[in-house]
């Protein structure tokens, strides 16, 4: 497969390279942009005319530097063997090849794209969808043999892209849909996708009937296709092995293919907690799941929610924390399809423990939130602090407040009035004069593994052991994040 007649090179090499905002030309999709899409559609081979390019709207060169455009992406293929169940297949390779194209970036997927071209790239020649459309269509055919036939289309015209938005999304709902019939409990199978290693090289993802892949793009029955058509692409069988934990969802099959996909930097995964192994996360997860301990709940965010959440970060803030492929417990990188699940963080309570979610995440599951929950869990519209989300939480009666109740009248033990008051050996009393800033610095702990796990790190030197003396005390603190809204330097005068 050449392409010495492309203006940019393509290969596997530029994989993962991102474009930032000072390298880009133009952007396509993206946080800005509503009406962002890619699609597969199955067609009959007379339908398409082989290697056409379409292009709907303003090509790359006819558009204004550093702005953002409405963006719809298309392939249509056919074939002998061409299904429509493995358009969500064929699309979602999509994310794939077009990294392959150096200066070219691809992330996220369905309704969440997010497409930007360089300056270098545009400079070599790279100025037209042609030559995107063309590669793409090439590494299809080269990579999927049951692809005959495959033309594509761009749409950039900003009413045609929302036209195309609108009918991509009904699409995405009835594959969805399809899947959701189907339990884990009904198959011998899970299937793995390692899509995204470029981005996150400790990532495997488990996809299994009622936990849809984190993008949102891949469901079981669409892993199961595609390890079918293409044993050597990123979707794989895992055998299901014994079921060491119906509830956290942990398998030892699910353990083993995570543990070699990882090379040994993940050993133990569970599928439907937030906590202790929860499920690694890559970098095109749909929406984030996040533990509140001041209400000891789960709040939800997704990629399209604006501005911070209510535990004051944004979406893209944690995401950073998140994704890469991490193992972060009390985050996860989850799909709003698997929301709907009977699944959905079972082991944490499921939906009642959710406390908080954006107003049109909350309508778009409506279907799966039990109805007695629906109006118990917060939106932006009714706490944006933790404060208040406190407050709301307490005149609705959300579940998560008896678990409060049961805590507050849980009897301390009594203890003796001549044992109450501390010792000489019992006080720590920092040097004179003092050897340390005084630190005011609140710590958020969540429930970890064998106890409270902290992250970060912080050293307390100059500490006085208790009865005195010349030896000093050292308080260390591992694993501790910590967070400043403020700083300040202050220049001491000598003399």
């Amino acid at each position: 497969m050449s392409f010495e007649d492309m203006p940019v090179e393509v290969g596997v090499i530029y994989e993962g390279e991102r474009v930032r905002k000072a390298q880009m030309l133009v952007e396509f999709g993206g946080p800005k942009i509503e009406h962002k899409y890619e699609l597969c559609r199955a067609k009959k081979m007379d339908e398409i005319e082989d290697m056409k390019v379409i292009i709907e709207g303003p090509d790359i060169s006819e558009l204004e530097e550093g702005k953002s455009y409405p963006f719809g992406m298309v392939i249509e293929v056919a074939g002998e063997q061409v299904e429509e169940e493995l358009e969500g297949v064929i699309e979602r390779r999509m994310h794939e090849f077009c990294n392959y194209i150096q200066g070219f970036m691809h992330l996220n997927q369905r309704y969440d794209i997010w497409c930007r071209v360089s300056k270098d790239a545009f400079k070599k020649g790279l100025n037209s969808f042609q030559y995107i459309g063309t590669i793409l269509m090439r590494l299809y055919k080269a990579e999927l043999s049951i692809i005959e036939k495959c033309q594509m289309r761009f749409i950039t015209d900003p009413k045609k892209a929302e036209q195309g938005y609108e009918e991509a999304l009904q699409i995405y709902e009835a594959r969805d849909a399809r899947a959701r019939a189907l339990s884990d409990d009904d198959v011998e199978e899970f299937y793995g996708c390692v899509l995204c290693q470029s981005f996150a090289p400790s990532h495997c993802c488990v996809i299994t009937p009622q936990r849809m892949a984190l993008c949102g793009a891949i469901s079981w029955f669409d892993a199961r296709a595609s390890a079918r058509i293409d044993p050597k692409g990123p979707n794989f069988k895992i055998e299901k092995g014994e079921c060491l934990d119906p509830i956290k969802g942990e398998y030892t099959g699910a353990n083993e293919a995570v543990k070699e996909k990882s090379l040994g930097e993940v050993e133990r995964v569970y599928l439907h907690t937030i906590f202790e192994y929860p499920h690694t996360s890559c970098g095109c997860f749909e929406a984030i799941a996040f533990y509140i301990p001041e209400v000891d709940g789960i709040a939800l965010a997704h990629r399209d929610f604006r501005g911070p959440t209510v535990n004051g970060l944004a979406f893209s803030t944690m995401a950073t924390s998140v994704g890469g492929g991490l193992q972060t417990e009390g985050f996860l990188g989850i799909s709003i399809e698997y929301m709907r699940s009977p699944k959905f963080l079972q082991a944490d309570g499921g939906w009642s423990r959710v406390v908080w979610a954006p107003a049109d995440i909350k309508e778009r599951v409506k279907d799966g939130i039990p109805e007695e929950l629906f109006d118990k869990v917060a939106t932006e519209n009714d706490a944006m602090a933790v404060e208040d989300l406190e407050a709301f939480l307490k005149e609705k009666q959300h579940p998560v407040v008896e678990k409060w109740v049961e805590e507050a009248i849980e009897e301390a033990p009594e203890i003796p009035a001549e044992a109450a008051a501390p010792t000489p050996e019992m006080q720590y009393k920092m040097p004179q004069p003092m050897q340390v800033p005084q630190m005011n610095v609140p710590i958020t702990a969540m429930p970890g593994m064998g106890g409270i796990q902290l992250q970060g790190f912080i050293s307390l030197p100059g500490l006085v052991p208790p009865g005195g003396g010349e030896d000093k005390i050292t308080l260390v603190l591992k694993g501790v994040k910590i967070f400043a809204e403020k700083a300040y330097i202050k220049r001491e005068k000598k003399g």
